[in-house]
């Protein structure tokens, strides 16, 4: 039994001895002890990458590797040799030269000459006017749908409702989307019938037609508009209430806050989404073939038909145009990304 000692002497024992408690001392002996040897670690597997491996492996199966396969396609031959005569086989020369030469004719004399491009570099031309167009419209449709469910001060059950229904409607493309419009405004589609029938209007007698550069353009317009509300929507809640006050505390005008705060805030976002608008356009080919066939030649439908064995087969040929809306496409997504990293300084 230990009694403890007075006048700070060393704690008495029972038998009448005395220890010495200094915690000093002990620390400074547990700490002289030599330290086991380190055991050798065992082999961790990176397990926090885990959760993004499926994505990685995707993207390199599916995504990554059919590029770099394309673009090696692109300029080689069929025996394997390096050559850029698929690159120049898509402004195929000859018949550039005389639509230059037929265009230079037509200035000239200030008469059609009714010049025609080669093939592939019209159905670049085509793909490149329906993208930007549908893009265009589904841009500034998108945007007032937007800026109405966010700024307008309707419910939040409409708000919800069109996000909800912009989200599914911008991944409905391909065969349903071409059946859905052949359906509604076909030469006996639902529209088009009760136009004639209820109100007398024949839109096809005005020259109408679904299988057209408007009808597939209207057709794209359908997966643009939503789209557009679910990538700009984020844009305008970034817009804060502060600068309306601040605003209307020094004596601006609704339109002047418009004019000077809110577009030059969104104009990047707004330009970087109708670049992406356009990309996804441009790439698109289910849509447009189960609409139209190849009564409209675009440019997906072209590469389709040099790849699948036609009498137009040319593998290589068609790995250079595969080529040529990737160089396309991939300056879209830049400039896209570029737009987007200048709106979101002002929308953090």
């Amino acid at each position: 039994m230990i009694r403890p000692g007075g006048s700070g002497r060393p704690a008495l024992l029972t038998d009448g001895s005395r220890r010495m408690t200094d915690l000093s001392l002990s620390n400074q002996t547990i700490a002289g002890k030599a330290a086991p040897p380190s055991e050798a670690r065992a082999l961790r597997l990176p397990t926090q990458w885990l959760g993004v491996a499926p994505f990685f492996i995707f993207a390199i199966m599916f995504l990554i590797l059919p590029t770099l396969y394309l673009m090696l396609g692109a300029f080689q031959n069929d025996a394997g040799e390096f050559t850029l005569e698929n690159i120049i086989g898509i402004f195929d020369p000859p018949n550039l030269s005389n639509y230059l030469q037929c265009q230079i004719n037509s200035w000239a004399s200030w008469v059609d000459g009714n010049c025609s491009l080669p093939t592939i570099v019209a159905a670049y031309w085509i793909s490149i006017k329906v993208s930007l167009a549908s893009s265009l419209i589904g841009a500034f449709a998108g945007l007032a749908i937007a800026i109405a469910i966010v700024r307008g001060g309707l419910p939040e059950w409409i708000r919800s409702a069109t996000l909800t229904f912009s989200g599914v409607a911008s991944n409905f493309a391909g065969i349903p989307l071409a059946f859905a419009f052949l359906a509604t405004l076909g030469r006996l589609g639902l529209a088009t019938v009760l136009l004639n029938t209820v109100f007398g209007l024949n839109i096809y007698a005005h020259g109408f037609n679904i299988l057209s550069f408007w009808g597939l353009t209207l057709t794209y317009v359908y997966f643009q508009i939503p789209l557009m509300v679910v990538i700009i929507t984020p844009a305008i809640d970034g817009l804060k209430r502060e600068w309306g006050e601040a605003a209307a505390t020094l004596g601006a005008t609704t339109a002047q806050y418009w004019r000077m705060v809110v577009i030059p805030v969104i104009w990047p976002s707004f330009l970087g989404t109708v670049i992406l608008l356009f990309a996804n356009a441009f790439g698109a080919i289910a849509t447009a073939y189960a609409l139209t066939g190849s009564s409209l030649n675009i440019i997906p439908i072209v590469l389709y038909a040099q790849i699948r064995g036609d009498v137009l087969h040319n593998a290589h040929l068609g790995y250079a145009i595969a080529f040529g809306m990737i160089v396309i496409t991939g300056l879209a997504n830049v400039f896209y990304i570029w737009f987007r990293t200048r709106s979101e300084r002002w929308l953090k």
